[in-house]
């Protein structure tokens, strides 16, 4: 029998549907939640991203600005552009698409964002937090959502052991500390480029979470028989079969789904959760400007 999906878009639409009463009750408080999006630069992908997040807004009724500005823009200007949002009462999120220009400093400018509209949960106040073990916050987005998706599967957590590819910041690590926090209680191990052995350690792990943007890294034979995999990578891939010439692929094996018990496919798993979770956080903040500590 084949792996069961994971399939992050029934799973948004769970959580953008509780998502509604919430913004219908800050609407009937007179507060309409309100995201601002900056993108620097004409990456194709970044706008694919950012035209899907505004897209999000409007299903959900969430005001919605996108500040679109030139690759030569200088740092200087961008700050100029956070910091205002910063003073807007009306503007509850703030997102800056990553990745920026190579002339600016993107740690420098997530520092800037006032961590209350912090909806990436980048800034260091936020995942300051999650080190301190409090999920109370806004957390980032793609890892939160790997989370939702495990308890949308009711996937047990409590002292299984996971495995967590990739230690990135964005990723990485808030995956291994959502994982390991009070109320999920899973045993966590964090594998990256300088681990010895990894396939062995993936064959030690209920739960893996593939993160390190390698296509089809995690083999078949890496997992343990009834392995649940969130695979969190998505890449463009050649594909001569295919009339552009080129598919996406996600860091594991789809091969898996012969050994995996669950697994999230690519597209269609990590990445609707990923917009869900934004949404949330926006939501959430709303909610905390008027006092309310959010859900």
């Amino acid at each position: 029998m084949g792996a069961q999906l994971l399939d992050g878009k029934a799973c948004a639409a769970t959580v953008e549907q509780q998502l509604t009463a919430r913004i219908d009750q800050l609407r009937n408080a007179g507060v309409t939640p309100h995201l601002a999006v900056i993108i620097v630069g004409d990456d194709p992908a970044s706008h694919v991203y950012v035209n899907a997040k505004i897209r999000a807004c409007e299903r959900l009724g969430v005001q919605s600005t996108h500040v679109a500005l030139p690759s030569d823009t200088t740092e200087s200007d961008l700050v100029e552009q956070v910091e205002a949002l910063n003073g807007r009462e009306d503007v509850h999120g703030i997102l800056v698409q990553s990745p920026l220009p190579t002339h600016m400093d993107e740690e420098r400018i997530t520092d800037l964002i006032d961590p209350a509209k912090d909806v990436d949960g980048f800034h260091p106040a936020n995942l300051g937090r999650l080190v301190q073990g409090r999920t109370d916050g806004l957390l980032p987005c793609t890892p939160h959502g790997v989370m939702k998706m495990l308890e949308w599967a009711k996937v047990e957590l409590e002292g299984k052991r996971a495995v967590v590819l990739g230690r990135s910041r964005i990723v990485g690590m808030p995956a291994a500390l959502l994982l390991a926090a009070k109320g999920a209680d899973a045993t966590v191990t964090v594998v990256h480029s300088r681990t010895v052995d990894i396939g062995d350690r993936c064959r030690e792990a209920d739960i893996v979470v593939a993160a390190v943007g390698r296509p089809m890294m995690v083999k078949p034979e890496w997992l343990k028989p009834g392995a649940v995999v969130v695979d969190v990578g998505i890449s463009r891939v050649e594909d001569d079969t295919r009339e552009r010439g080129w598919r996406l692929a996600g860091d594991v094996d789809p091969n898996a789904a012969a050994v995996a018990s669950w697994l999230s496919p690519v597209p269609g798993g990590v990445g609707p959760m990923t917009i869900a979770m934004l949404m949330s956080n926006t939501v959430r903040a709303a909610e905390a400007s008027m006092g309310s500590p959010g859900q």
